[in-house]
């Protein structure tokens, strides 16, 4: 089994997927039920380390021949539906809506996870990796890595269950637009209304789905003047946005950085 991981991890590689080792299969697992390490990484950085070079695998695999397949996810790894199955529940219900949806066409590969999950292959693009948790769903992709196939998790084996000539991506925004719309956005100060207090406590409102259009919005009607920016800024970070983020929309809108 020790040759077949180090056999795969370079065969991934050849594909042009970086791969780095994770900790080899514990059965039963040593960790307490909620803090299971047991798909963490061996490498120092995880899957920043991740590689496509033969001679830095084959140096991996000499020092942890027994070590699991990681490939890092996002191009050029590829971008991966991860669905779960846990006793409190599971992403099959989810998957079929978006499978009727028409929403998952063009996979490269389906695994079978050890939980009895699916990890469902697509091209690799520089989308985040996100997650929608009320679906039992992950979305590895960049900033994310999956185990695959021959790796073994608990006794239990990431398997093959079907390879298709494809190139297809998955739209991570689509996903979410059918399995979790944002709230409908709160009714928006008058077109006319450049109050800048009204519009800060209007941003501040925003729900999650909406906070960089509703403060963009807000933003091209203050004539980039910069305490009016600071005043929305602020009221992003209430509503949720990052300051970083919150700054890049103003930016955007009003072609002035507001530092």
């Amino acid at each position: 089994m020790t040759g077949d991981l180090a056999a795969q991890a370079l065969a991934y590689a050849r594909a042009g997927w970086p791969v780095f080792p994770t900790r080899p299969n514990a059965d039963p697992c040593p960790y307490p039920p909620d803090e299971c390490e047991c798909k963490a990484p061996l490498t120092a950085h995880g899957f920043h380390d991740a590689s496509t070079d033969p001679a830095q695998i084959r140096a991996w695999w000499r020092r942890w021949p027994g070590a699991n397949v990681a490939i890092a996810t996002g191009a050029p790894g590829p971008d991966v539906l991860d669905l779960d199955v846990k006793p409190e529940g599971d992403g099959w219900a989810a998957y079929g809506r978006l499978k009727l949806a028409g929403l998952l066409a063009g996979a490269l590969a389906i695994v079978t996870t050890p939980s009895g999950g699916q990890h469902v292959h697509y091209a690799g693009t520089a989308q985040p990796s996100a997650r929608l948790p009320r679906h039992w769903l992950d979305f590895k992709a960049r900033g994310g890595y999956v185990l695959a196939p021959p790796s073994v998790v608990h006794g239990r084996p990431y398997t093959l269950a079907g390879h298709r000539h494809a190139s297809g991506t998955l739209d991570w925004q689509a996903v979410r637009a059918l399995l979790a719309p944002p709230p409908p956005m709160p009714p928006r100060p008058a077109d006319s209304d450049h109050d800048v207090t009204k519009l800060a406590a209007w941003v501040a409102t925003l729900p999650e789905g909406n906070r960089n259009a509703g403060l963009y919005w807000a933003a091209c009607r203050i004539n980039g003047d910069r305490a009016a920016a600071d005043a929305l800024i602020a009221a992003a970070i209430i509503a949720g946005l990052s300051e970083q983020e919150a700054r890049r929309t103003v930016t955007s809108a009003t072609g002035r950085d507001h530092r």
